[in-house]
């Protein structure tokens, strides 16, 4: 992971979303000025989502999101359209194409969006009726409406002026009122076998490349050396960062009053809602080993020995309730449908995922009274030090 490189994760996601062959994977190519989904007369071309990262002017970095037709009708269709609702719960800004004044399916579907904001495509202009754009804008008065044609390359312009409408909120950083300039920041980084190799990890860049910029003093130490770091510093760090594998070691360790928190938590409070996560982690005091947990990690990864989330958080707490504990593992973007059947679900920091996916993944616990917390948040609450960290 580049340090001057902006991961999708903090980029505005703009979903491309409309029935069959309305032209939705044209119509990105056409705004980006580059063939990135395949473009085709055949019903169902685009299977799963197609990903584009590009600048956008004032709205910064951005990833388009070209997903399958809502009338896939083909033997994959069902399929496509999972994905297709996956994207949904990432989406920060919905763009819904339509080529016909037909426009049930598109109305259901601008249900899904709830307070993500959209604009309607009405694409094909170029062969469609003065009295169909007419029909379509009366059918979606309620929503902004702009007339394109992908094919003729028309309207596009006026396409970017509305996307600029929406002004993306303040950008929220990891260290909002935590570290000011100058401040001594210290990351304790474990190099055991779950480290990747010759490279760090995306909390750690993210971490470092916002330190940096914030003209703070950053160093770096592994576990074993950070008594020795300590007392050779002239000065007490503002700050400890630490790997929630090793919190309480780190706690241990630290001056009394320097101020200890985790990768995990600053993501959590970044990405996710904190409050939840802690009222979420007061679940654990009621697990027993007849009951059954949800780890969700964001991304997807080669198991390790000594994995976080599949191995150490599940291990604190069959060691508390018993081996009997049923933990399921989920990874990648997509949030499994059947979370009713968990008493708790634990969430990783989502450092490779938007805010919307990860707050829509705690709006959708919370709406089926499951409750939900965070990796650091747990692991913190098994060492006896919760309420000693910085959140």
């Amino acid at each position: 992971m580049e340090l001057n490189k902006t991961n999708s994760g903090n980029r505005i996601h703009i979903g491309f979303f409309g029935k069959v062959n309305a032209g939705k994977s044209s119509v990105i190519n056409a705004f980006a000025n580059r063939d990135i989904s395949i473009v085709s007369n055949k019903e169902g071309t685009t299977t799963d989502p197609v990903y584009k990262s590009m600048e956008i002017k004032s709205l910064g970095p951005c990833l388009l999101m070209d997903t399958a037709g809502i009338t896939d009708t083909t033997e994959l269709g069902e399929k496509r359209l999972k994905r297709t609702e996956e994207v949904i719960l990432k989406t920060d800004i919905a763009v819904v194409v339509v080529t016909d004044t037909d426009n049930s399916r598109e109305k259901e579907l601008i249900k899904k969006f709830k307070d993500t904001p959209v604009i309607i495509l009405i694409n094909k202009i170029d062969i469609l009726r003065e009295s169909e754009v007419k029909k379509i804008r009366e059918n979606f008065r309620d929503f902004p409406v702009v007339e394109v044609s992908a094919t003729a390359k028309i309207g596009f312009d006026i396409f970017l002026e509305e996307l600029l409408k929406f002004k993306p909120k303040k950008e929220e950083k990891l260290f909002d009122g935590r570290v000011k300039e100058k401040d001594l920041v210290l990351l304790v980084i474990p190099q055991d076998i779950a480290a990747p190799k010759n490279r760090l990890i995306l909390p750690q860049v993210q971490s470092i490349r916002e330190l940096l910029d914030r003209n703070a003093i950053v160093m770096m130490v592994k576990l074993e050396e950070l008594s020795d770091v300590l007392l050779i510093l002239n000065k007490k760090p503002d700050l400890i960062i630490a790997d929630s594998s090793v919190f309480l070691e780190v706690y241990e360790k630290k001056p009394e009053d320097v101020k200890l928190t985790s990768f995990s938590v600053l993501f959590a409070k970044l990405k996710g809602d904190i409050e939840e996560y802690l009222r979420g982690v007061e679940a654990l005091k009621t697990l027993d080993e007849n009951s059954k947990i949800l780890i969700a990690e964001c991304c997807t990864h080669a198991p390790a020995e000594e994995d976080i989330g599949r191995i150490k958080i599940p291990n604190m707490i069959r060691k508390k309730v018993g081996e009997n504990l049923k933990v399921d593992v989920s990874s990648g973007s997509a949030f499994p449908e059947n979370i009713s059947d968990y008493d708790l679900i634990i969430q990783c920091g989502g450092c490779m995922l938007n805010a919307k996916n990860i707050r829509n993944r705690i709006k959708i616990a919370k709406e089926k009274s499951i409750p939900i917390t965070n990796y650091g948040i747990a692991i913190a609450y098994f060492k006896g030090i919760l309420e000693k960290i910085d959140y």
